[in-house]
């Protein structure tokens, strides 16, 4: 496995001969770092710079909105927390993780996704790949743990994929 610094923490590539739990984590873990590292260097305003018009998306808003994804399938899905509301997402504005304002800032959102990491890396220790999670999703289903971890490398590859041309516009920068 090879790493790479970052100021955020280390992206560790993922194993190539790994059993299936560890390629599951070692996935999401890979994901979950490259998008702190699309975030890196970068300023509040710049973090807040949206993509392209009639977009809003930018870099703080899918942090933000990541924050909401690990919380929804780790705390209400698996774990059953269902008193673990939205922390941005309202009635009123289903997208305000990714509305952000100029009062919003990188250390509240950064600080708020490493900590619903953390919970999903509790929640999720200890379980087998096959067992049903204790909540079910807003669709009434119910989700294994395999399910979820597939799921959330699918939902961090594609928003790495809008983090990529998103730090693109805002500076050029390129690359994994």
């Amino acid at each position: 496995m090879t790493t790479e610094q970052t100021d955020t923490g280390s992206r560790v590539d993922p194993g190539t001969l790994t059993g299936e739990r560890e390629a599951l984590e070692q996935w999401l873990d890979f994901h979950r770092a490259t998008l702190a590292t699309k975030c890196e260097g970068l300023d509040d305003a710049q973090l807040r710079t949206p993509s392209a018009p009639p977009s809003d998306l930018n870099l703080m808003g899918l942090v933000r909105h990541m924050a909401e994804v690990e919380r929804g399938w780790f705390r209400r899905v698996l774990a059953g927390e269902s008193e673990a509301g939205w922390i941005y997402t309202t009635k009123e504005d289903h997208d305000a993780d990714v509305h952000v304002t100029s009062e919003d800032t990188w250390a509240e959102a950064y600080a708020t996704w490493q900590a619903e990491i953390a919970h999903a890396r509790a929640n999720a220790a200890g379980r087998g790949l096959d067992e049903p999670g204790s909540g079910t999703h807003r669709s009434g289903k119910t989700f294994n743990l395999r399910w979820i971890y597939l799921h959330m490398i699918e939902e961090y590859a594609r928003h790495n994929g809008h983090a990529d041309l998103i730090r693109e516009r805002i500076d050029g920068a390129t690359g994994d």
